[in-house]
């Protein structure tokens, strides 16, 4: 480094050199598997120090060495073979911490996110993926919680939901120990969700943390949903005060549909990504598009991010709000038209194809789908639905034909089976995932399968088929025998 009155350049290696002149950044994969990752690192980063690739499996530490040593990297990356917690735990000391840590395990990421949070150095760089999209998206809200303390449930934006569900973990964990994150980019793609979130230490900052969360109020009917946020702050000359929430934002009934309320969170509320660090990401990726392989695709999503309302959590989806009411559904430009005419800012989601997310209360879009509903006319309460298209109501990333939502390159794509110990993936699971792909979409072709069912009509007595119904009244006399 030289320093020249108040300018300082920075003297960085070039790809594939070690970088000793300035500081140099030290990377860590804790469970690098083959090391491929670390690998590429390695190619393709200038200015890296030393890349630690750690896999807890004996053959993979020692299939990580081969292959550093193949591509000709062994003097930037070594192989470690440890559990990935133990090593993060032991570079807690500030000089010791790693610049980027990258953790893409098999399933949930919670077990490293404690050493994670505090093995990063100040200002470093966290990169997580979660592909426990099961679990996230509100097949076990239990399981969520005893995992990310938030509970999740089922929605539409349960994508969304995942990605600040993971936001609001890393935070809380952090906050332990004085820090917080500020998150740079959060994408849900394919079956898993990736954050990067840059890490800091700051007691004042921290106190924010509550204001920065939020409970999730979602109608089991018409999919309405508030946020009620953890706590608030407000400001006394040049202090804050800091106080708890008041609640709820909803009575115990929906106020459109009649319907109950389910209690999810919480998530984290702020924005999930920083616009500015995105727009370069996205220009070095438009400038040189031959770098990767997939520039399309990154291209694509990037710009959709960029497009995104930063300040609004969550979306709603075009289909459901107008499945909900049984009516057609309008086009995607008639529907943002619709809430630009009204005075209220709308954007995609690269989360959904169909999502819309909008500043408008729920209430305003119930107004335009019954506009849409009666084609157009007056309505007789709320809002008066304009459906004329406007020019800002399709966005950019529409009008290159940008490859914004990937299709599945192949038939069964998506996560596989556990791999077994040794090595690969069990026949036998892989055989089992298939038995059971899609039970309870086949059709019963042969109606004498039908006699497994018992018959609804004749336990209520109004069935006038007899011994030719399809249905099995024999279970139900042998229940009345039983009782009597």
């Amino acid at each position: 480094m030289e320093e020249e009155g108040d300018k300082k350049e920075f003297i960085t290696a070039s790809v594939g050199e070690r970088c000793e002149v300035c500081p140099g950044l030290r990377v860590l994969e804790g469970l690098a598997a083959s090391g491929l990752r670390s690998v590429r690192f390695a190619l393709e980063i200038p200015g890296l120090k030393s890349i630690t690739a750690n896999d807890y499996s004996a053959k993979a530490a020692a299939l990580i060495a081969r292959n550093a040593q193949h591509n000709n990297v062994s003097h930037i990356l070594q192989a470690s073979q440890r559990d990935a917690s133990m090593v993060m735990y032991e570079a807690r000391g500030r000089k010791e911490r790693y610049d980027v840590i990258d953790l893409d395990p098999y399933g949930s990421p919670s077990p490293f996110l404690d050493a994670a949070v505090q093995a990063v150095s100040e200002g470093g760089l966290l990169c997580i993926t979660c592909t426990d999209m099961a679990v996230m998206a509100g097949n076990s809200g239990e399981t969520c919680y005893s995992k990310y303390g938030s509970v999740s449930i089922k929605s539409k934006y349960c994508h969304e939901m995942a990605l600040r569900i993971i936001l609001h973990s890393l935070d809380q964990r952090a906050a332990v120990y004085q820090r917080y994150i500020e998150p740079l980019l959060s994408v849900s793609v394919d079956f898993y969700i990736r954050v990067f979130v840059r890490v800091k230490t700051g007691q004042v900052v921290v106190k924010n943390s509550a204001s920065k969360q939020a409970l999730l109020y979602n109608c089991v009917g018409c999919g309405a949903f508030h946020l009620q946020r953890m706590g608030k702050k407000m400001s006394q000359g040049k202090h804050m005060k800091y106080s708890a929430a008041t609640g709820p934002p909803v009575g115990p009934s929906c106020e459109h549909c009649g319907q109950r309320h389910q209690l999810g969170g919480p998530i984290w509320a702020e924005p999930i990504h920083d616009i500015t660090f995105v727009q370069k990401v996205l220009s070095a990726v438009s400038g040189n598009p031959t770098r990767f392989r997939t520039s399309k695709r990154i291209e694509g999503v990037l710009s959709m991010v960029t497009e995104e309302l930063q300040d609004i959590p969550l979306y709603y989806v075009l289909d459901h709000l107008s499945s909900t009411v049984h009516c057609n559904t309008p086009s995607m430009l008639q529907f943002r038209s619709a809430l630009l005419h009204a005075g209220y800012r709308v954007s995609l989601s690269h989360a959904c194809k169909n999502a819309v997310k909008t500043d408008a209360p729920a209430e305003v879009l119930w107004d335009i789908i019954r506009g849409w509903v009666i084609d157009h006319h007056k309505l007789l309460k709320g809002l008066q639905a304009c459906f004329e298209i406007r020019e800002d109501a399709n966005p950019q990333s529409r009008k290159q034909h940008l490859t914004r939502f990937q299709e599945n390159p192949q038939a069964n794509w998506g996560p596989k089976a556990r791999a077994k110990a040794g090595g690969g993936i069990s026949s036998e699971l892989e055989d089992k995932r298939k038995q059971f792909q899609g039970k309870r979409k086949k059709p019963i072709t042969d109606s004498s399968q039908l006699k497994s069912f018992p018959c609804k009509k004749f336990r209520k007595g109004t069935c006038t088929y007899g011994d030719k119904c399809c249905y099995s009244h024999e279970l139900e006399q042998e229940t009345e025998e039983k009782m009597a």
